[in-house]
């Protein structure tokens, strides 16, 4: 197991939305790779120390296995939303072949995320905390949203 996956404690596994990426990483698994791995070795892809991320060239294309990563976090980001205002929440994900694109998260007629994506061959976060911070920040926003404009998000 890699140091970054071995920094993933139990009491990270039981945070809903990391729980929740777990979940939508084994369901894009069709051919049964993550069958026998930890929970914590399904994300380590997803935790980019410094030490990872100098090894990724600054220049390069996603390939299908990171493009279904950068989709899993944002579904894992829509099904937390719809969780919490019980509004269905649909991820949209537009990737060029290089890797740059906008992600959006629409509830309704409400565009309650808008996210440019970069780079996307870098995709991850430095550690654990950032992966539930930065989840936790877009989640809160969009709760927000939508309890700001429930009319439109019920439309």
């Amino acid at each position: 197991m890699s140091e970054a996956a071995a920094a993933v404690t139990t009491a990270d596994l039981e945070d809903p939305f990391v729980h929740q990426m777990v979940v939508q990483l084994r369901a894009v698994d069709s051919y049964g790779t993550y069958d026998d791995w930890s929970d914590a070795k399904v994300l380590d892809p997803l935790i980019l120390t410094k030490e990872r991320k100098r090894e990724i060239p600054v220049v390069g294309d996603p390939d299908e296995i990171i493009v279904t990563r950068v989709k899993s976090y944002y579904n894992a980001l829509s099904t937390s939303i719809e969780k919490e205002t019980g509004l269905m929440a649909v991820p949209v994900v537009n990737l060029s072949h290089e890797g740059f694109g906008r992600a959006f998260i629409v509830i309704g007629k409400l565009i309650v995320m808008d996210k440019t994506l970069r780079d996307v061959h870098r995709f991850g976060f430095p550690t654990i905390e950032k992966l539930k911070e930065e989840s936790a920040k877009h989640i809160t926003k969009a709760v927000a949203l939508v309890n700001q404009y429930r009319e439109v998000a019920k439309l």
